[in-house]
């Protein structure tokens, strides 16, 4: 069991140094999917075999160094991310002509944006908001600037859920000021939704027990007693949710309506409203809020050219994939989300020729 001892610590551990120690969670989320467990992964995990993609390793690429051998940083294995991520590098390697992919498993946004920034991978998984903190030297980030991260689009949104059970007998946020609660595996972006969602109702850092726990871990620990709540960020449903559900009475606590506005209108957060029929345990629409999953790649690794093909796979392709997220991923809705983050030359080509921009 590990406890929250520094923010920056957290979210950064196992990224790579950077002069300082430098993210549906589970069901993609992500967590972040984002995200589940931060493992930590050998720089040659990714290594495909391929020379120019260990010219990264040290950080110093220069711009039009590209390569084709290239690692695409997920999640933890409980979460969607991996297992999407893992679908896409199939498709990818499919339809375009010399290139391998390999789907790591990682800590989810923070991480596979740290170590697309080292040169360390070239494609990861992420929530839209870590990724604008990343870019913009902010959150997790701060001071750091990460400028060779290029949009591919959104994916999906992820909702995040503040998941308790009846047993707890919890009915508000509120009533969790002074509980056992999980903000997220360390490296996932979950931590600072989590975070806004606990200070828009009053409750501070230190006004309750934070623990960093992969999503899987967490509903063990509330099944067994040794947690209160666990906020994670996950797409809607989470077939994880109906697996706590089959054992155990879950309740999901809302996000009042305003206050899911107000969180929106100061973050890169948007309010969101999860169905009464997405789980058979609600009884009534869930208020809350929701990021975007998507997907980052290296602009000094990756080519245009590369890059174009990828992201049309993405959106073009989306019916491949077998995942309940995959029904989700559709080009009307790639730039939701986007902010001020820099589209990949290749995916802003695709996105003008299909009219977008």
């Amino acid at each position: 069991m590990r406890r929250i001892r520094a923010a920056r610590a957290i979210a950064l551990v196992g990224v790579v140094a950077l002069g300082v120690a430098a993210c549906g969670g589970d069901d993609a989320g992500s967590s972040d999917d984002g995200d589940t467990a931060a493992t930590e992964q050998d720089p040659d995990d990714g290594d495909n075999g391929d020379d120019d993609a260990d010219d990264g390793d040290d950080g110093d690429v220069d711009e039009g160094d590209f390569v084709t051998s290239l690692t695409f940083g997920t999640g933890g294995t409980a979460g969607v991310y991996f297992p999407l991520g893992t679908e896409y590098a199939n498709l990818f390697e499919e339809h375009i002509d010399g290139i391998t992919v390999n789907a790591i498993e990682t800590g989810a946004s923070v991480d596979n944006l740290g170590r697309i920034f080292q040169g360390e991978m070239q494609l990861g998984l992420t929530q839209n908001n870590t990724a604008i903190e990343a870019v913009n030297g902010q959150g997790e980030f701060e001071g750091l600037e990460l400028d060779n991260i290029g949009w591919l689009g959104q994916l999906y949104p992820e909702a995040a859920q503040v998941i308790t059970l009846e047993s707890g007998g919890y009915e508000s946020i509120e009533d969790l000021a002074g509980q056992r609660i999980s903000v997220g595996p360390p490296g996932s972006g979950t931590r600072a939704v989590a975070q806004a969602i606990l200070s828009a109702h009053g409750i501070e850092d230190g006004d309750y027990e934070a623990f960093e726990e992969s999503f899987g871990d967490a509903r063990s620990r509330l099944q067994d007693g040794n947690l209160d709540a666990s906020i994670e960020i996950l797409g809607v449903p989470a077939g994880s949710l109906d697996e706590l559900a089959a054992t155990h009475d879950v309740r999901l606590l809302p996000i009042e309506q305003s206050i899911a506005e107000d969180i929106a209108g100061q973050t890169d957060f948007e309010a969101y409203t999860i169905p009464a029929d997405a789980y058979s345990f609600l009884d009534e629409d869930i208020s809350t809020v929701s990021v975007f999953a998507g997907v980052a790649a290296s602009t000094t690794q990756v080519s245009p050219d590369l890059a174009y093909e990828i992201t049309k796979i993405i959106y073009e392709h989306s019916g491949d994939i077998s995942l309940a997220q995959g029904g989700l991923i559709n080009l009307d809705d790639a730039l939701l989300g986007q902010g001020n983050l820099d589209l990949h030359p290749g995916a802003q080509r695709y996105f003008e020729e299909q009219g977008l921009l």
